[in-house]
């Protein structure tokens, strides 16, 4: 699979670390669980409405997150057939949260989004 050449606007985020934002609704839906709680990776798929939650938090990551804001936390788990595995569990970081959150308030000005 190709990975999608970057933006000039996710570039500069990278250099600056600076969330350039959204307007794609599976994001949005995914920034406003995460900014309430962790979310186990098959629950994004859900709640954000995709079949691929790994590909929608990269997409996130790469939009000035990255994965020190926006980190996924294997746990230890036990599956319903008495197995152990290791699911991943995504969250914000307090700096990935004001990022967001400076990224709404632009955006609620009529900032870029």
């Amino acid at each position: 699979m190709k990975t999608p050449r970057s933006t000039k606007a996710e570039q500069s985020a990278r250099s600056k670390r600076e969330f350039t934002g959204t307007d794609n609704p599976r994001h949005l839906r995914a920034i406003a669980v995460l900014l309430r709680r962790p979310v186990p990776r098959e629950q994004i798929d859900s709640i954000a409405g995709c079949s691929n939650g790994p590909d929608l938090i990269a997409d996130l990551r790469r939009r000035g997150l990255g994965d020190d804001h926006l980190p996924c936390e294997r746990i230890k788990f036990i599956d319903r057939d008495g197995n152990l595995c290791r699911p991943g569990v995504y969250s914000l970081t307090e700096k990935g949260r004001r990022m967001v959150y400076a990224w709404m308030a632009k955006r609620k000005q009529g900032g870029a989004v």
